[in-house]
């Protein structure tokens, strides 16, 4: 890669942003971030307590990772996030348009509740997630990734779409 890349992994709770950011940023060879980690205590308690985030909550959680981006502009980085509107994209990528790719992580409600259902230690309970599959605005500008396939095959994946696209 000449440029380097800001990365956000996104899609609902549950659908292996992390595990495919961190194996994809390995290979890349940039830092990952977990946007679940900039979350403000409020936000995090408010999920714990099977209350949806609404637009206003993810506000400040945009913004810091939008800056956690541009801090991260001439390394590049993988951001796990899961930037379900096309307004929260927008936001992510402002000043670092040129550089953005997201990577949607793509599941049947089905697929991901069952893996929710075996999480442990989340702040983010399987109930939530109809309210994440109600706000997701499927992208139309992402590489997008079934994951039926083992990690490391969607990364490999993510790896080639990401090339074919940039030639």
């Amino acid at each position: 890669m000449n440029k380097a890349s800001i990365f956000f992994i996104m899609g609902v709770s549950g659908c292996g942003k992390s595990t495919v950011g961190k194996l994809l940023a390995q290979e890349l060879r940039i830092p990952f971030f977990d946007g679940d980690d900039f979350h403000p205590q409020a936000n995090i308690a408010k999920m714990e307590a099977g209350k949806a985030l609404n637009d206003t909550d993810r506000q400040g959680w945009l913004e810091s990772l939008n800056k956690l981006a541009k801090k991260h502009k001439l390394r590049g980085a993988i951001i796990a996030c899961s930037a379900l509107k096309e307004s929260y994209r927008n936001l992510l990528e402002k000043d670092v348009l040129e550089q953005t790719e997201f990577v949607f992580l793509k599941g049947s409600y089905d697929e991901i509740l069952a893996r929710l259902q075996q999480r442990e230690n989340h702040f983010m309970p399987a109930a939530l997630l109809k309210s994440q599959f109600d706000t997701l605005e499927i992208p139309t500008k992402a590489i997008t990734v079934s994951i039926a396939n083992p990690p490391s095959e969607i990364v490999a994946k993510i790896i080639n779409d990401y090339k074919s696209k940039k030639r």
